[in-house]
Parts: structure tokens; C-alpha cells; sequence
């Protein structure tokens, strides 16, 4: 599948009405080009550069928890498709819980993840929340402390290669990669100006536990910086060429 081609797939599915997409159909259309015959040609033509190379690096970049995050396609307000790579780094801080601003779906590609789904609950593990704004697309991420909060688990699922979900953009859960992992993601169209993250009370780790507090309550997270060119196209190569292409 070529670029234009995957742009009709994501526009067919979500569709381009006033109201979001739906969970089930973010994950229908991340299933199937998540499919390595569909993948494969997509990121091997991605692999080589074009005119969007600039865009895709300056929204491409390492996360503060830990995987890389590549930019393979915007359509902006629409729909953001992303490929994550979970290396393994030995030190990555762990996810925290959180929601989105949309709805998403992730598939993957290669690898294992468990997901955690959890909601709030008066007698839950302790946890601080956290309200996180982003300041545009690729823009600086910006944590307020909202106070104390409990949550409840409420499920835990495996997902392994072949596998996808969607999720609802106010669902609160945790992804961990339980090895060396690719996901595609898929992004849909903001339906809120602002994301919910929690971090666990009794450990440290996670994204608001990893940045500096000026004292009030208003974290600063590390800035996101855009990867290299020569590393973008390196990982798209390695991964096209994994799944035979």
C-alpha cells in the first residue's frame, strides 16, 4: 500500500463528518494496515524520504517513557498515524495512567504489550492527578497538579502480534511492553482540550514523576526533541525490512 492509498483507508473509515470516530472504528482501520503486506510496502516507501520528511521528523521524537515515536502520516485535525518503537531500554521510566484527547487504536506490529484499564474508585491504590495540556501539535507538554485520587483496576489484557484495540478518548489505562515492541497507533480527531495522567503514590517512575516540580504544583516534562533524519529513515528501514520488504 502507497501513502495516497492508506490516506483514502484512514479517510473511509473515520470518516469525515462532525462527529468522532468510534474506537471500533479507529481499531478496524489500524488492524488492516497493521497487516505486514499492507505495512510493509507503506514504511519501505516512507524509508527513502519525500516531500513530507521534514514534517515527520519535527513531530517524530523520543518519549519520556521510554519508545520512540515516529510520525508516518498527518492528517491533521483528522487523524495522526504513528508508528512506536518499544526498545527495551534498560531505566525507561514506566507509563503512567492516562486518558487522550481523541480516540485511539494501536495495533501491533511485532512484540508484546499489557494494558491496564483502570477508573476511579473511593477506595483504590492511592495515586496524584494531573491535568496535561500540549501547547499545538509537536508543542511542549504542560502538567498541572490537580490533586490526591484513587483508582481501581478494573481489567488487564495481553496483547500480542497480529492483536489490536481501540479505546474511548476518556478510557484511563497504562500500556507496558513486555519486550522489544513496534505498534502502529492511530490518533483521531480531538474531542478535548486536555488529557488526565495519574501517578501512582507509592513508587516513583512515570511521566510526572520523571520532571522537575517548581514547588506549586506545575511540573516541567523534558522537551520533546525531533529525531534525526538519519534516524527516522534507519528505524523505518529496519522495520520494513523485518516484515520482508
Amino acid at each position: 500500500m502507497q501513502v495516497e492509498e492508506a490516506r483514502r483507508l484512514l479517510a473511509e473509515r473515520l470518516g469525515g463528518g462532525s462527529r468522532p470516530p468510534s474506537p471500533e472504528s479507529a481499531r478496524a482501520a489500524i488492524a488492516r494496515l497493521a497487516r505486514p503486506d499492507t505495512l510493509g510496502p507503506l514504511v519501505r516507501r516512507l524509508s527513502v524520504g519525500g516531500a513530507d520528511l521534514a514534517e515527520c521528523t519535527r513531530l517524530s521524537y523520543r518519549h519520556v517513557l521510554g519508545f520512540d515515536k515516529l510520525l508516518l502520516l498527518s492528517g491533521a485535525p483528522r487523524f495522526m498515524l504513528r508508528v512506536h518503537f518499544w526498545h527495551g531500554r534498560t531505566g525507561a521510566v514506566p507509563e503512567d495512567i492516562h486518558n487522550h484527547r481523541c480516540a485511539i487504536a494501536s495495533a501491533v506490529v511485532r512484540g508484546r504489550v499489557r494494558m491496564e484499564c483502570y477508573e476511579p474508585a473511593p477506595y483504590g491504590m492511592p495515586a496524584v492527578a494531573y491535568r496535561e495540556t500540549i501547547d499545538g501539535p509537536g508543542g511542549a507538554w504542560r502538567l498541572r497538579r490537580v490533586g490526591d485520587a484513587r483508582l481501581r483496576l478494573l481489567r488487564t489484557e495481553r496483547f500480542g502480534a497480529g492483536r489490536s484495540y481501540g479505546l474511548d478518548a476518556r478510557t484511563l489505562h497504562r500500556v507496558v511492553s513486555e519486550q522489544p515492541t513496534v505498534t502502529l497507533f492511530l490518533e483521531t480527531a480531538a474531542q478535548r482540550a486536555a488529557t488526565d495522567v495519574y501517578v501512582r503514590s507509592e513508587g516513583a517512575g512515570g511521566r510526572a514523576a520523571a520532571v522537575r516540580d517548581d514547588g506549586v504544583g506545575r511540573p516541567a516534562p523534558p522537551p520533546k526533541t525531533p529525531l534525526p533524519p538519519a534516524v527516522y529513515l534507519a528505524e523505518l528501514d529496519a522495520l520494513a525490512r523485518s516484515l520482508g520488504y
